[in-house]
Protein backbone atom coordinates (compact mmCIF):
# COMPACT_ATOMS: atom_id res chain seq x y z
CA UNK A 1 0.00 0.00 0.00
CA UNK A 2 0.98 3.62 -0.97
CA UNK A 3 1.24 6.36 1.22
CA UNK A 4 -1.02 9.31 1.80
CA UNK A 5 -1.12 13.20 3.41
CA UNK A 6 -3.99 15.43 3.28
CA UNK A 7 -4.17 18.83 5.31
CA UNK A 8 -5.30 22.59 4.65
CA UNK A 9 -2.31 24.16 3.59
CA UNK A 10 -0.26 22.70 0.54
CA UNK A 11 3.88 23.80 1.92
CA UNK A 12 2.75 21.59 4.67
CA UNK A 13 1.44 18.51 3.04
CA UNK A 14 4.55 18.65 0.61
CA UNK A 15 6.45 18.62 3.36
CA UNK A 16 4.99 15.41 5.10
CA UNK A 17 4.91 13.50 1.67
CA UNK A 18 8.61 14.45 1.37
CA UNK A 19 9.23 12.34 4.55
CA UNK A 20 6.48 9.62 3.55
CA UNK A 21 8.80 9.54 0.26
CA UNK A 22 12.12 9.25 2.07
CA UNK A 23 10.98 6.22 3.84
CA UNK A 24 8.93 7.63 6.99
CA UNK A 25 6.02 6.49 8.77
CA UNK A 26 2.77 8.36 8.99
CA UNK A 27 3.84 9.59 12.59
CA UNK A 28 6.86 11.58 11.16
CA UNK A 29 4.76 12.67 8.02
CA UNK A 30 2.66 14.19 10.59
CA UNK A 31 4.99 15.98 12.65
CA UNK A 32 7.08 17.12 10.03
CA UNK A 33 3.68 18.32 8.39
CA UNK A 34 2.90 20.37 11.63
CA UNK A 35 5.83 22.01 12.14
CA UNK A 36 5.08 23.46 8.30
CA UNK A 37 1.82 24.51 9.31
CA UNK A 38 2.87 26.28 12.07
CA UNK A 39 4.58 28.88 10.08
CA UNK A 40 1.97 28.89 7.07
CA UNK A 41 -1.61 28.98 9.41
CA UNK A 42 -0.40 31.43 12.28
CA UNK A 43 -3.26 31.74 13.72
CA UNK A 44 -4.64 28.55 13.54
CA UNK A 45 -1.56 26.62 15.17
CA UNK A 46 2.18 27.10 16.47
CA UNK A 47 3.89 26.39 19.20
CA UNK A 48 2.13 28.03 21.93
CA UNK A 49 -1.07 25.51 20.83
CA UNK A 50 -2.31 22.06 21.80
CA UNK A 51 -3.00 19.18 19.91
CA UNK A 52 -5.30 15.40 19.66
CA UNK A 53 -4.19 12.58 18.01
CA UNK A 54 -6.27 9.31 17.36
CA UNK A 55 -4.47 6.65 15.73
CA UNK A 56 -4.17 3.28 14.49
CA UNK A 57 -0.91 1.24 14.52
CA UNK A 58 0.10 -0.91 11.86
CA UNK A 59 -1.71 -4.11 12.11
CA UNK A 60 -2.87 -3.54 14.79
CA UNK A 61 -6.67 -4.61 15.10
CA UNK A 62 -8.37 -2.67 17.75
CA UNK A 63 -8.27 1.87 18.63
CA UNK A 64 -5.68 2.93 20.65
CA UNK A 65 -5.49 5.23 23.36
CA UNK A 66 -6.31 8.89 22.59
CA UNK A 67 -3.27 11.48 22.75
CA UNK A 68 -4.60 14.35 24.10
CA UNK A 69 -2.00 17.74 24.97
CA UNK A 70 -4.36 19.82 25.82
CA UNK A 71 -4.59 23.90 26.59
CA UNK A 72 -5.27 24.35 30.79
CA UNK A 73 -6.16 27.14 32.58
CA UNK A 74 -3.12 28.88 34.41
CA UNK A 75 -2.81 28.43 37.95
CA UNK A 76 -3.90 32.34 38.71
CA UNK A 77 -7.32 31.85 37.25
CA UNK A 78 -10.20 32.53 39.62
CA UNK A 79 -13.63 30.69 38.47
CA UNK A 80 -15.74 33.65 38.88
CA UNK A 81 -13.56 36.32 37.57
CA UNK A 82 -15.45 36.81 34.77
CA UNK A 83 -19.29 36.62 35.66
CA UNK A 84 -19.11 40.66 35.96
CA UNK A 85 -18.32 41.08 32.51
CA UNK A 86 -20.36 39.47 30.80
CA UNK A 87 -21.93 41.07 27.79
CA UNK A 88 -24.38 38.28 26.46
CA UNK A 89 -23.92 34.92 24.30
CA UNK A 90 -22.32 34.89 20.59
CA UNK A 91 -25.22 34.74 18.68
CA UNK A 92 -23.07 32.85 16.33
CA UNK A 93 -22.89 30.06 18.72
CA UNK A 94 -19.15 30.88 19.12
CA UNK A 95 -18.71 31.17 23.05
CA UNK A 96 -19.49 34.65 25.50
CA UNK A 97 -18.99 38.13 24.78
CA UNK A 98 -16.73 39.71 27.61
CA UNK A 99 -16.21 43.11 28.28
CA UNK A 100 -12.96 44.09 26.49
CA UNK A 101 -12.77 40.96 24.75
CA UNK A 102 -10.76 39.60 27.74
CA UNK A 103 -11.27 35.90 26.73
CA UNK A 104 -10.13 36.37 23.17
CA UNK A 105 -7.52 38.51 22.92
CA UNK A 106 -4.43 39.56 24.57
CA UNK A 107 -2.22 37.93 27.51
CA UNK A 108 -5.28 37.00 29.99
CA UNK A 109 -6.60 34.96 27.19
CA UNK A 110 -3.59 32.47 26.92
CA UNK A 111 -4.07 28.92 28.69
CA UNK A 112 -0.62 27.07 29.13
CA UNK A 113 0.31 25.52 25.46
CA UNK A 114 0.22 21.78 25.78
CA UNK A 115 1.32 20.71 21.97
CA UNK A 116 5.31 20.54 22.51
CA UNK A 117 4.52 17.80 25.26
CA UNK A 118 2.35 16.61 23.21
CA UNK A 119 4.84 16.30 20.00
CA UNK A 120 7.45 14.68 22.24
CA UNK A 121 5.64 11.91 23.23
CA UNK A 122 4.71 11.26 19.59
CA UNK A 123 8.12 11.36 18.28
CA UNK A 124 9.52 9.15 21.47
CA UNK A 125 6.79 6.49 21.18
CA UNK A 126 6.35 6.21 17.32
CA UNK A 127 8.73 8.51 15.11
CA UNK A 128 11.84 6.73 13.15
CA UNK A 129 13.30 9.90 11.90
CA UNK A 130 15.57 12.18 14.59
CA UNK A 131 13.04 15.23 15.98
CA UNK A 132 15.75 17.79 14.81
CA UNK A 133 15.46 16.50 11.54
CA UNK A 134 11.79 16.86 11.29
CA UNK A 135 12.31 20.45 12.41
CA UNK A 136 14.60 21.50 10.05
CA UNK A 137 13.26 22.24 7.03
CA UNK A 138 10.54 24.79 8.71
CA UNK A 139 13.40 26.39 10.45
CA UNK A 140 14.66 26.53 6.81
CA UNK A 141 11.14 28.11 5.41
CA UNK A 142 10.56 30.45 8.19
CA UNK A 143 14.40 32.35 6.52
CA UNK A 144 13.72 31.87 3.53
CA UNK A 145 9.83 32.94 3.60
CA UNK A 146 6.43 31.46 1.66
CA UNK A 147 3.75 32.84 -0.16
CA UNK A 148 0.89 33.80 2.07
CA UNK A 149 -2.24 31.25 0.98
CA UNK A 150 -5.29 32.95 -0.29
CA UNK A 151 -7.28 31.51 2.41
CA UNK A 152 -5.15 33.76 4.96
CA UNK A 153 -4.67 36.74 2.83
CA UNK A 154 -8.53 36.90 1.91
CA UNK A 155 -9.47 36.34 6.11
CA UNK A 156 -7.16 38.86 6.84
CA UNK A 157 -9.20 41.27 5.27
CA UNK A 158 -12.66 40.23 6.65
CA UNK A 159 -14.35 41.84 8.71
CA UNK A 160 -15.52 40.52 11.86
CA UNK A 161 -19.03 38.83 12.08
CA UNK A 162 -19.76 40.72 15.14
CA UNK A 163 -19.19 43.94 16.58
CA UNK A 164 -17.61 42.32 20.08
CA UNK A 165 -15.93 39.88 17.91
CA UNK A 166 -12.41 40.14 16.68
CA UNK A 167 -11.23 39.67 12.79
CA UNK A 168 -7.79 38.22 11.90
CA UNK A 169 -6.70 41.48 11.16
CA UNK A 170 -7.03 42.92 14.46
CA UNK A 171 -5.22 40.45 15.81
CA UNK A 172 -2.12 41.97 14.30
CA UNK A 173 -3.03 44.82 16.28
CA UNK A 174 -3.01 43.52 19.70
CA UNK A 175 0.72 43.11 20.33
CA UNK A 176 3.81 45.17 19.05
CA UNK A 177 5.28 41.48 17.31
CA UNK A 178 2.68 40.60 15.73
CA UNK A 179 2.51 43.71 13.50
CA UNK A 180 5.96 44.15 13.16
CA UNK A 181 5.74 39.97 11.70
CA UNK A 182 2.89 40.52 9.82
CA UNK A 183 1.67 43.81 8.51
CA UNK A 184 3.80 45.16 5.92
CA UNK A 185 5.08 48.85 5.57
CA UNK A 186 2.09 50.39 4.99
CA UNK A 187 0.77 49.30 8.19
CA UNK A 188 -1.75 46.44 5.47
CA UNK A 189 -1.65 42.95 5.98
CA UNK A 190 0.30 40.81 3.36
CA UNK A 191 -1.48 40.03 0.14
CA UNK A 192 -2.22 36.23 -1.02
CA UNK A 193 1.01 35.23 -3.17
CA UNK A 194 3.29 37.52 -1.11
CA UNK A 195 6.30 36.14 0.61
CA UNK A 196 6.37 36.35 4.13
CA UNK A 197 9.39 35.36 7.00
CA UNK A 198 9.56 35.23 10.12
CA UNK A 199 13.21 34.43 11.10
CA UNK A 200 12.30 34.72 14.71
CA UNK A 201 9.86 32.17 14.58
CA UNK A 202 13.17 30.01 13.18
CA UNK A 203 15.36 31.09 15.93
CA UNK A 204 12.56 29.24 18.62
CA UNK A 205 12.39 26.15 16.21
CA UNK A 206 16.41 25.93 16.45
CA UNK A 207 16.08 26.46 20.22
CA UNK A 208 13.46 23.33 20.16
CA UNK A 209 15.77 21.25 17.49
CA UNK A 210 18.52 21.41 19.59
CA UNK A 211 17.80 21.77 23.26
CA UNK A 212 14.62 19.70 22.94
CA UNK A 213 10.95 20.10 24.51
CA UNK A 214 12.06 20.91 27.52
CA UNK A 215 13.80 24.18 26.31
CA UNK A 216 9.84 25.20 26.43
CA UNK A 217 8.47 24.09 30.03
CA UNK A 218 12.33 24.26 32.05
CA UNK A 219 14.69 26.08 30.12
CA UNK A 220 15.69 29.52 28.46
CA UNK A 221 12.57 29.46 25.93
CA UNK A 222 10.18 29.18 28.91
CA UNK A 223 12.29 31.97 30.98
CA UNK A 224 11.62 34.36 27.75
CA UNK A 225 8.12 33.49 28.01
CA UNK A 226 7.45 33.79 31.93
CA UNK A 227 9.11 37.05 31.76
CA UNK A 228 6.75 38.60 29.02
CA UNK A 229 3.78 36.53 30.54
CA UNK A 230 4.27 37.85 34.14
CA UNK A 231 4.69 41.15 32.95
CA UNK A 232 1.33 41.78 31.13
CA UNK A 233 -1.07 39.83 33.83
CA UNK A 234 -1.00 36.65 32.25
CA UNK A 235 -2.27 33.67 34.22
CA UNK A 236 0.32 31.30 33.78
CA UNK A 237 2.98 30.48 36.20
CA UNK A 238 6.42 28.93 36.08
CA UNK A 239 5.19 25.66 37.73
CA UNK A 240 2.11 25.45 35.06
CA UNK A 241 4.90 25.03 32.86
CA UNK A 242 7.06 23.03 34.59
CA UNK A 243 4.69 20.39 35.65
CA UNK A 244 2.59 20.18 32.68
CA UNK A 245 1.60 16.68 31.25
CA UNK A 246 -0.34 15.09 28.74
CA UNK A 247 -3.03 12.80 28.91
CA UNK A 248 -3.52 9.20 27.21
CA UNK A 249 -7.28 8.60 27.50
CA UNK A 250 -9.53 6.00 26.15
CA UNK A 251 -11.13 6.90 22.89
CA UNK A 252 -14.85 7.21 22.17
CA UNK A 253 -15.93 4.05 20.65
CA UNK A 254 -19.31 3.17 19.77
CA UNK A 255 -20.96 1.03 16.35
CA UNK A 256 -22.38 2.38 13.72
CA UNK A 257 -24.42 0.08 11.43
CA UNK A 258 -21.46 -2.22 10.10
CA UNK A 259 -18.58 0.12 11.16
CA UNK A 260 -16.74 0.89 14.41
CA UNK A 261 -16.16 4.60 14.87
CA UNK A 262 -12.93 5.54 16.97
CA UNK A 263 -12.62 9.53 17.87
CA UNK A 264 -12.20 11.70 20.51
CA UNK A 265 -12.97 11.63 24.27
CA UNK A 266 -14.87 14.61 26.42
CA UNK A 267 -13.98 17.67 26.70
CA UNK A 268 -13.97 17.67 23.04
CA UNK A 269 -16.21 16.50 19.73
CA UNK A 270 -15.98 13.01 20.10
CA UNK A 271 -18.87 11.88 22.52
CA UNK A 272 -21.34 14.52 20.41
CA UNK A 273 -20.07 13.11 17.00
CA UNK A 274 -21.31 9.48 18.94
CA UNK A 275 -24.39 10.36 20.15
CA UNK A 276 -25.66 12.17 17.31
CA UNK A 277 -24.72 8.82 14.70
CA UNK A 278 -26.42 6.87 17.34
CA UNK A 279 -29.80 8.63 17.26
CA UNK A 280 -29.44 8.62 13.25
CA UNK A 281 -28.72 4.90 13.12
CA UNK A 282 -32.19 4.05 14.34
CA UNK A 283 -33.24 5.50 10.76
CA UNK A 284 -33.06 5.01 7.29
CA UNK A 285 -31.84 7.75 6.04
CA UNK A 286 -31.05 6.61 2.48
CA UNK A 287 -34.76 6.31 1.21
CA UNK A 288 -34.93 9.85 2.53
CA UNK A 289 -32.66 11.27 0.05
CA UNK A 290 -29.14 12.73 0.14
CA UNK A 291 -30.09 16.43 1.07
CA UNK A 292 -33.48 15.88 0.51
CA UNK A 293 -35.79 18.24 2.25
CA UNK A 294 -37.09 15.21 5.06
CA UNK A 295 -33.19 13.98 5.30
CA UNK A 296 -31.58 17.66 6.15
CA UNK A 297 -34.18 18.34 8.78
CA UNK A 298 -34.09 15.01 10.86
CA UNK A 299 -30.20 14.87 10.12
CA UNK A 300 -30.43 18.23 12.36
CA UNK A 301 -32.56 17.18 14.57
CA UNK A 302 -30.48 14.33 15.80
CA UNK A 303 -27.48 17.39 16.01
CA UNK A 304 -29.62 19.56 17.73
CA UNK A 305 -30.22 16.55 20.48
CA UNK A 306 -26.76 15.76 20.38
CA UNK A 307 -25.47 19.36 21.28
CA UNK A 308 -28.25 19.81 24.17
CA UNK A 309 -26.97 16.78 25.85
CA UNK A 310 -23.37 18.32 25.07
CA UNK A 311 -23.84 21.71 25.95
CA UNK A 312 -25.74 20.41 29.46
CA UNK A 313 -23.18 17.77 30.47
CA UNK A 314 -19.65 18.60 28.87
CA UNK A 315 -16.36 19.32 30.67
CA UNK A 316 -13.11 18.17 31.96
CA UNK A 317 -13.51 14.78 32.69
CA UNK A 318 -10.82 15.33 35.40
CA UNK A 319 -12.54 17.97 37.09
CA UNK A 320 -16.14 17.18 36.77
CA UNK A 321 -18.16 13.77 35.85
CA UNK A 322 -19.53 13.94 32.69
CA UNK A 323 -22.13 11.26 31.82
CA UNK A 324 -20.99 9.36 29.05
CA UNK A 325 -21.94 6.20 29.49
CA UNK A 326 -25.87 7.73 29.80
CA UNK A 327 -24.75 10.22 26.75
CA UNK A 328 -24.18 7.35 24.59
CA UNK A 329 -26.47 4.45 25.93
CA UNK A 330 -28.88 3.04 22.95
CA UNK A 331 -31.48 4.02 25.36
CA UNK A 332 -30.94 7.95 25.19
CA UNK A 333 -30.56 7.47 21.37
CA UNK A 334 -34.63 5.74 21.33
CA UNK A 335 -35.18 8.57 24.16
CA UNK A 336 -34.42 11.64 21.57
CA UNK A 337 -35.68 9.43 18.79
CA UNK A 338 -38.77 9.70 20.37
CA UNK A 339 -39.00 13.04 20.59
CA UNK A 340 -37.53 14.13 17.16
CA UNK A 341 -40.69 11.98 15.61
CA UNK A 342 -43.30 13.39 18.12
CA UNK A 343 -41.90 16.80 16.79
CA UNK A 344 -41.64 18.46 20.07
CA UNK A 345 -39.81 21.43 19.23
CA UNK A 346 -36.54 21.36 21.98
CA UNK A 347 -33.44 24.40 21.71
CA UNK A 348 -29.63 23.44 22.68
CA UNK A 349 -28.45 25.83 25.66
CA UNK A 350 -25.32 28.07 24.37
CA UNK A 351 -21.68 27.28 25.73
CA UNK A 352 -18.58 28.18 24.83
CA UNK A 353 -17.13 26.11 21.67
CA UNK A 354 -13.66 25.71 20.10
CA UNK A 355 -11.76 27.99 18.24
CA UNK A 356 -12.97 28.09 14.43
CA UNK A 357 -9.12 28.47 13.36
CA UNK A 358 -8.39 25.02 14.36
CA UNK A 359 -5.86 23.07 11.32
CA UNK A 360 -5.71 19.07 11.08
CA UNK A 361 -3.81 16.74 9.30
CA UNK A 362 -4.49 12.87 8.33
CA UNK A 363 -1.84 10.49 7.59
CA UNK A 364 -1.92 6.85 5.99
CA UNK A 365 1.68 5.45 5.57
CA UNK A 366 2.88 1.71 3.51
CA UNK A 367 2.69 0.04 6.50
CA UNK A 368 -1.01 0.88 7.51
CA UNK A 369 -0.15 3.20 10.19
CA UNK A 370 -2.74 6.10 10.53
CA UNK A 371 -2.84 9.56 11.93
CA UNK A 372 -5.47 12.02 12.65
CA UNK A 373 -3.86 15.18 14.15
CA UNK A 374 -5.93 18.33 15.12
CA UNK A 375 -4.17 21.03 16.62
CA UNK A 376 -4.72 24.48 17.48
CA UNK A 377 -4.63 28.42 18.75
CA UNK A 378 -7.83 28.83 18.72
CA UNK A 379 -7.95 31.94 17.09
CA UNK A 380 -4.96 33.14 18.21
CA UNK A 381 -4.69 35.73 21.22
CA UNK A 382 -2.52 38.18 18.95
CA UNK A 383 0.34 38.06 21.66
CA UNK A 384 3.80 37.04 20.65
CA UNK A 385 6.47 37.31 23.11
CA UNK A 386 9.71 39.91 21.92
CA UNK A 387 12.14 37.16 20.03
CA UNK A 388 9.88 34.11 19.86
CA UNK A 389 7.84 34.95 16.18
CA UNK A 390 5.09 32.74 17.53
CA UNK A 391 1.26 33.52 18.41
CA UNK A 392 -0.21 31.73 21.45
CA UNK A 393 -3.28 30.35 22.16
CA UNK A 394 -6.53 32.56 23.31
CA UNK A 395 -8.04 29.26 24.99
CA UNK A 396 -9.54 30.66 27.60
CA UNK A 397 -12.31 31.94 25.72
CA UNK A 398 -13.76 28.25 25.52
CA UNK A 399 -14.42 28.81 29.52
CA UNK A 400 -17.80 28.87 30.31
CA UNK A 401 -17.92 32.43 32.09
CA UNK A 402 -19.91 31.41 34.74
CA UNK A 403 -19.59 29.24 38.06
CA UNK A 404 -21.40 26.12 38.60
CA UNK A 405 -20.90 25.01 35.01
CA UNK A 406 -19.61 22.17 33.84
CA UNK A 407 -17.47 23.94 31.80
CA UNK A 408 -16.17 26.48 34.12
CA UNK A 409 -13.23 28.07 34.56
CA UNK A 410 -10.84 26.77 36.96
CA UNK A 411 -7.01 26.25 37.56
CA UNK A 412 -5.54 23.44 35.69
CA UNK A 413 -8.76 22.57 33.45
CA UNK A 414 -8.83 21.91 30.25
CA UNK A 415 -11.93 23.29 28.39
CA UNK A 416 -14.61 22.14 25.94
CA UNK A 417 -13.24 22.11 22.38
CA UNK A 418 -14.98 21.03 18.87
CA UNK A 419 -11.57 18.32 17.85
CA UNK A 420 -13.05 15.20 16.60
CA UNK A 421 -10.25 13.49 15.19
CA UNK A 422 -11.49 9.95 13.93
CA UNK A 423 -10.77 7.09 12.57
CA UNK A 424 -13.61 4.56 10.67
CA UNK A 425 -12.93 0.51 10.67
CA UNK A 426 -14.97 -1.84 9.37
CA UNK A 427 -13.91 -5.88 9.73
CA UNK A 428 -11.30 -4.90 12.30
CA UNK A 429 -9.72 -2.81 9.87
CA UNK A 430 -9.47 1.04 8.71
CA UNK A 431 -11.40 2.56 6.03
CA UNK A 432 -11.69 6.21 7.09
CA UNK A 433 -9.13 8.90 8.28
CA UNK A 434 -10.32 12.13 9.09
CA UNK A 435 -11.07 15.18 10.88
CA UNK A 436 -11.11 19.34 10.47
CA UNK A 437 -10.70 22.60 11.64
CA UNK A 438 -13.77 24.51 12.25
CA UNK A 439 -15.44 24.59 15.81
CA UNK A 440 -18.03 23.04 16.92
CA UNK A 441 -18.62 22.39 13.34
CA UNK A 442 -16.10 19.97 13.04
CA UNK A 443 -18.11 17.92 14.64
CA UNK A 444 -21.00 18.42 12.18
CA UNK A 445 -18.81 17.99 9.59
CA UNK A 446 -17.00 14.81 10.37
CA UNK A 447 -20.58 13.48 10.84
CA UNK A 448 -21.79 14.39 7.26
CA UNK A 449 -18.82 12.92 5.75
CA UNK A 450 -19.15 9.62 7.20
CA UNK A 451 -23.06 9.74 6.46
CA UNK A 452 -22.12 10.59 2.92
CA UNK A 453 -19.19 7.90 2.66
CA UNK A 454 -20.94 5.41 4.54
CA UNK A 455 -24.37 5.47 4.04
CA UNK A 456 -24.74 6.78 0.52
CA UNK A 457 -21.62 5.31 -0.98
CA UNK A 458 -20.02 8.25 -2.28
CA UNK A 459 -16.30 8.24 -2.93
CA UNK A 460 -14.57 10.56 -0.67
CA UNK A 461 -14.23 13.07 -2.32
CA UNK A 462 -17.80 13.57 -3.35
CA UNK A 463 -18.34 12.93 0.42
CA UNK A 464 -15.92 15.98 1.44
CA UNK A 465 -17.23 18.30 -1.24
CA UNK A 466 -21.09 17.54 -0.92
CA UNK A 467 -23.13 20.79 0.17
CA UNK A 468 -23.22 20.71 3.68
CA UNK A 469 -25.74 22.03 7.05
CA UNK A 470 -25.45 22.50 10.75
CA UNK A 471 -27.52 22.82 13.11
CA UNK A 472 -27.06 23.42 16.62
CA UNK A 473 -29.39 25.44 17.80
CA UNK A 474 -30.84 28.36 16.46
CA UNK A 475 -31.74 28.09 12.84
CA UNK A 476 -30.65 25.57 10.67
CA UNK A 477 -27.39 26.62 8.64
CA UNK A 478 -26.38 25.41 5.37
CA UNK A 479 -24.12 26.09 2.20
CA UNK A 480 -25.69 28.41 -1.04
CA UNK A 481 -25.50 25.22 -3.05
CA UNK A 482 -28.35 23.55 -1.20
CA UNK A 483 -31.11 25.11 -3.34
CA UNK A 484 -33.89 27.51 -2.17
CA UNK A 485 -36.52 25.17 -2.76
CA UNK A 486 -35.12 22.40 -0.88
CA UNK A 487 -34.89 25.19 1.73
CA UNK A 488 -38.40 26.89 1.28
CA UNK A 489 -39.66 22.95 2.26
CA UNK A 490 -37.44 22.39 5.51
CA UNK A 491 -38.58 25.82 6.41
CA UNK A 492 -42.30 24.46 6.47
CA UNK A 493 -40.51 22.51 9.88
CA UNK A 494 -38.11 24.40 10.86
CA UNK A 495 -36.17 27.96 10.11
CA UNK A 496 -33.38 27.67 8.31
CA UNK A 497 -30.90 29.82 6.27
CA UNK A 498 -28.55 29.66 3.53
CA UNK A 499 -24.85 31.38 4.14
CA UNK A 500 -23.59 32.87 1.55
CA UNK A 501 -20.63 30.53 0.80
CA UNK A 502 -21.11 28.23 -1.32
CA UNK A 503 -18.18 26.29 -0.29
CA UNK A 504 -16.31 26.96 3.08
CA UNK A 505 -18.28 28.68 6.04
CA UNK A 506 -18.26 25.27 8.10
CA UNK A 507 -15.81 22.77 8.73
CA UNK A 508 -12.99 21.74 6.52
CA UNK A 509 -12.96 17.99 6.44
CA UNK A 510 -9.78 16.39 4.91
CA UNK A 511 -9.99 12.42 4.68
CA UNK A 512 -8.22 9.63 3.28
CA UNK A 513 -10.20 6.39 2.40
CA UNK A 514 -8.23 3.33 2.61
CA UNK A 515 -9.89 0.39 0.24
CA UNK A 516 -7.96 -2.76 2.48
CA UNK A 517 -9.24 -5.20 -0.70
CA UNK A 518 -7.52 -3.27 -3.26
CA UNK A 519 -4.55 -1.48 -1.45
CA UNK A 520 -5.80 2.18 -2.78
CA UNK A 521 -6.13 5.07 -0.32
CA UNK A 522 -7.63 8.30 -2.03
CA UNK A 523 -7.58 11.72 0.07
CA UNK A 524 -9.73 14.45 0.00
CA UNK A 525 -9.43 18.05 0.77
CA UNK A 526 -12.09 20.88 1.56
CA UNK A 527 -12.67 22.88 -1.01
CA UNK A 528 -13.33 25.79 1.38
CA UNK A 529 -10.09 26.37 1.89
CA UNK A 530 -6.21 26.26 -0.29
CA UNK A 531 -5.53 21.77 1.24
CA UNK A 532 -4.68 19.44 -0.86
CA UNK A 533 -4.26 15.62 -0.83
CA UNK A 534 -1.14 13.90 -2.11
CA UNK A 535 -0.60 10.03 -3.12
CA UNK A 536 3.51 9.03 -2.45
CA UNK A 537 3.76 5.76 -3.97
CA UNK A 538 5.64 3.08 -3.23
CA UNK A 539 9.21 3.44 -4.29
Amino acid sequence: MSGMIVAPQPEAVEQGARILANGGNAFDAALACAWTQFLVDPHSCGVGGYLILTCRLSKDNQPHPIIDAPAVAGSKVQTDMWKDKVIGPNPGGWGFFLQDKVNEDGYQSICVPGIIRGLEFIHERWCTIPWQDLIEPSIQLSQRGWPVGEHLGRRWKDSPQYYENTSLLEKLYVSPESRRIYLDTNDKPYEAGTILRNPDYGKTLEKLAKNGPDDFYEGNLSKMMMVDLEKHGSWITNDDLANYQIRKEKPVVIQYRDYTIQTSPAPHGGPTLAAILNILEGYDLVSLGHNSPAYIYLVSMAMKAGFEDRNRFMGDPQFVQVPLDWMLSKERAQEWRDIIDSKIDFEPSNVQTGGPDTTHTSVVDRWGNCVSLTHSLGSSSGVITPGLGFMYNNSMINFHPYPDHPNSILAGKGRTTGMTPTIVWKDHEPVLVLGAPGATRIITGVLTVILNHLDFGMSISDSVLAPRFDSQGGPITCQARIPTGVCAEVRRKHEILRLPQSHGGFALVHAIQIDGKNHQLNGAADTGADGMALLVEDS
